[in-house]
């Protein structure tokens, strides 16, 4: 019997108080008498083994927690009763843990801890047991004695010397203590053990819990024994499972089979089908009642079922239809992005009025880095939609999209229907993520699969081939993402509408970083807005400098990166540390700046001119060097050109010739000279008819040895004619110009209802000329003396190296413009 002064009973007495680091153990019980190795990492832990290893005596108490998953436990965490020990060895690991070698020696309440830091020391009384020997002590004694041997004959891991062992010892308790620590208890049985105050008690309960003990593995012995005489030689692979079966006979649920079929027409009849396809689930739950359960068939029809029932058909989120709580939430996770944030206010705004309106299929095509993806996200958020994401890039099976048939083994449907099944809902918003990378080869056009799934007239009945029935995803709201338009197939495109989203502005890309960017990245690194402030020059710098990028997921990465390097100087100096990013500070830590941003050539130079291209990731400037040389009338073109770039090279050669008597050149000239044009950067394919304008000015810079302003861009197409054409992306290009401290910007006429898409404050720092033909390009671009006249006039206004189609000329009203 235990004696515990705190109790004030007669019977029961504790030793003085005893201040002792405390060792929080997980999943295991240390009880008298016991002797076990511990791995300890954690380093509350650790300082208070080397702290009881410092000590005379080297004790420490050992006591469990409630919850082993907690890695910081604090005093409720802990049960009360533990065990003192001693430490008997410690060894130093290479991974920063310890080995420790622990020996129980007496059992010991906690009263109270008296520090947490950086180790618990726990005040303990110790728990002194009497050593009456009662005959209920006794007979139990002898019980447990008698049981251990019965568990050392089933269990082929107690050996039959251990079994006498524990027959010699003479003192009850250090029996239980011994005989406890050979079973695998429970945590909280054990726990009941330790804390069992009680001799009588604690012998009763030990023998209880061996009987149960024994019974288990007696029953789980004879279950082995019978799945085993079962068993034939082709059936070993069944083992697990008939084991399983055995187990379940045993326990009374001999017809499990049955139950189940049971559970599963249960769940068919309440969940909510569509009329083809609770018909098809009826006819193939009565297949599978007639089945063998172990048959290949039988598992294939029950996963078939199982599909059916686990799909949304009917379940639906409730749509948010508020505007202004939308419009909140977009404004809040997007800067900028006006068209699209539009579009979807007006389909909230036409949901808010028509009960079931048709998701619309929206494509947002812009270059890498501008928010499409993160765009589809902040949407489902703004309509308190379920949100699926599902990447086409690298696709090139329809099964992708479409399924499997059943037919094949392993068969599973496509991944429409599968992300369904997973956010259980049938009106999420659905992101097709690089709907321009899918590519085809022998197993499909995973892009023609799309057709049905992104056409508002045919999605109502989506067919996929593991479920061979209709599905209907019409209130599904689907968003793709692309960054160029030209990789997908024009029926595609016909089925979706198509929103830009252009490059940001520098202004744009500076609010971004200040509203959010910075925000992120400061509590992504572990900092606060007290450790670190990036001033408006140094975000400007990172822009102009450290990316060339229509989005901003480089300039993110760059901010990250001094988050970084602050963050190692904050944990080396301390947490108040305050770290201002200005202009300088940028450049030390980021390095050498990787872009020469706003820096055009120093001089106007002859030859060289400024065009301006669109590539998948934005605006870029494109530098033309046209050089004359002594020749055969050779004409070179290099920078890894396209044929429509090649083809717009020599038109513009063909132009020139065509002006050369009024631009005062020799009309034989391309006989004795080679004319090489090369567009830098040669490891970067470019293609594209916009570089014609800038192409015919290089080479009449060079023809005529008159330079062109370097302050200028220019971009458009050019026939042979001298017209100059419209291009495309042209905000794009603008927004490029602007980036390159370009002043003066030369587009085509008709581009002009293009400009309503373009920020005023950008155009408030350019000077645009709309022209209609080349000869109005010359006149801007070439640096002519002051009074000098470009074109040069002969008879009649004709080029003299045509005297044989003057007469022809002068008939044909047509030809007038080849030589206005």
């Amino acid at each position: 019997m235990f004696n515990i002064k705190k109790l004030k009973k007669p019977e029961e007495t504790s030793g003085p108080p005893i201040f002792i680091p405390h060792l929080p153990l997980r999943d295991i019980v240390i009880l008298p008498h016991m002797v076990a190795p511990l791995f300890v990492g954690r380093t509350k832990s650790i300082n208070a083994l080397s702290n009881a290893l410092d000590q005379h005596n080297k004790s420490i108490f050992l006591a469990t927690q409630k919850d082993a998953s907690i890695d910081s436990p604090s005093e409720k965490d802990i049960y009360r009763v533990g065990t003192i020990g001693t430490v008997l060895q410690l060894l130093k690991l290479p991974d920063g843990t310890v080995k420790a070698l622990i020996e129980g020696k007496k059992r010991a309440r906690i009263r109270r801890f008296a520090q947490d830091n950086p180790f618990f020391l726990v005040e303990v009384e110790e728990i002194i047991e009497s050593h009456a020997h009662t005959p209920e002590v006794e007979a139990l004694n002898r019980n447990i004695i008698t049981a251990f041997f019965n568990y050392s004959k089933i269990n082929k891991n107690i050996s039959s010397d251990l079994a006498n062992t524990i027959a010699s010892i003479s003192s009850p308790s250090r029996l239980a203590d011994t005989v406890t620590s050979h079973f695998s208890f429970k945590i909280k049985d054990k726990q009941r053990l330790l804390e069992a105050a009680q001799l009588s008690k604690r012998l009763s309960l030990l023998y209880e819990l061996m009987q149960s003990e024994i019974e288990v593995l007696a029953i789980e012995n004879r279950i082995k024994g019978r799945v085993k005489k079962q068993m034939e030689k082709m059936q070993k692979n069944y083992y697990l499972n008939e084991q399983m079966r055995a187990i379940k006979k045993e326990m009374g649920d001999a017809d499990d089979q049955q139950s189940e079929l049971q559970e599963l027409e249960k769940r068919i009849k309440r969940k909510r089908l569509s009329k083809e396809a609770n018909a098809k689930v009826q006819q193939e739950f009565k297949k599978l009642k007639m089945m063998s359960p172990m048959s290949a068939e039988a598992t294939v029809v029950r996963n078939y079922i199982d599909w059916i029932i686990e799909l949304p058909w009917f379940d639906r989120t409730k749509v948010q239809t508020n505007i202004e709580k939308a419009e909140g939430i977009l404004n809040n996770d997007h800067y900028g992005l006006e068209k699209p944030k539009e579009r979807i206010l007006e389909y909230l705004a036409v949901q808010a009025l028509v009960k079931k309106i048709r998701g619309p299929i929206l494509c947002l095509v812009g270059p890498p880095g501008v928010g499409k993806t993160s765009l589809a996200r902040s949407v489902a958020r703004a309509t308190s939609r379920k949100f699926i994401r599902l990447s086409l890039g690298g696709v090139r099976d329809e099964a992708e999209i479409r399924g499997h048939r059943r037919t094949y083994i392993g068969a599973l449907p496509g991944k429409i229907i599968q992300s369904l099944k997973k956010v259980k809902a049938n009106n999420p918003v659905f992101c097709l993520d690089e709907v321009d990378k899918m590519s085809t080869d022998f197993r499909g056009d995973p892009s023609s699969a799309l057709l049905e799934v992104l056409d508002p007239e045919q999605n109502f009945a989506f067919n996929d081939h593991y479920l061979d029935m209709d599905y209907d995803l019409s209130e599904i709201l689907v968003i793709t993402t692309a960054n160029t338009l030209h990789n997908i197939p024009g029926p595609l495109q016909d089925r979706m509408e198509i929103i830009r989203l252009p490059g940001y502005t520098e202004h744009e890309k500076l609010q971004i970083a200040k509203g959010f960017l910075i925000g992120k990245q400061i509590k992504m690194n572990g900092l606060n807005d007290s450790n670190i402030h990036f001033s408006d020059n140094s975000i400007l710098t990172i822009i102009r400098e450290y990316t060339r990028e229509a989005g901003v997921r480089n300039l993110e990465r760059e901010i990250a990166s001094i988050c970084r390097k602050v963050a190692r100087k904050i944990a080396k100096v301390g947490k108040d540390t305050n770290v201002k990013i200005s202009e300088q500070s940028t450049r030390k830590y980021l390095g050498i700046p990787r872009y020469r941003h706003g820096q055009i050539e120093e001089t106007d130079e002859i030859g060289l001119a400024t065009g301006l291209a669109w590539t998948e990731a934005g605006g870029e400037i494109l530098v033309i060097e046209t050089i004359i040389m002594p020749g055969k009338g050779k004409l070179d073109v290099t920078g890894k050109l396209g044929d429509v770039m090649q083809e717009s090279a020599r038109a513009a050669l063909s132009y020139a010739r065509s002006r050369a008597t009024r631009l005062g050149i020799s009309p034989n000239f391309y006989q004795g000279v080679d004319i090489h044009i090369h567009v830098p950067e040669g490891a970067t394919p470019k293609d594209g008819p916009s570089a014609g304008i800038a192409m015919v000015s290089s080479i009449v810079s060079a023809l005529i040895r008159k330079p062109i302003y370097r302050n200028i861009a220019m971009t458009g197409e050019i026939t042979l004619r001298g017209r100059v054409l419209p291009i495309g992306g042209l905000k794009e290009k603008i927004l490029a110009a602007h980036r390159g401290r370009i002043t003066k910007v030369i587009i085509p006429s008709e581009n002009k209802k293009d400009l309503t898409d373009i920020p005023a404050a950008i155009l408030k720092h350019l000077e645009v000329v709309l022209v209609d033909h080349i000869d109005e390009v010359l006149s801007n671009v070439l640096k002519l003396e002051e009074g000098e006249s470009l074109f040069k006039e002969t008879e009649e206004g004709l080029p003299t190296f045509m005297p044989e189609a003057r007469k022809e000329i002068e008939s044909d009203t047509k030809h007038d413009s080849i030589i206005n």
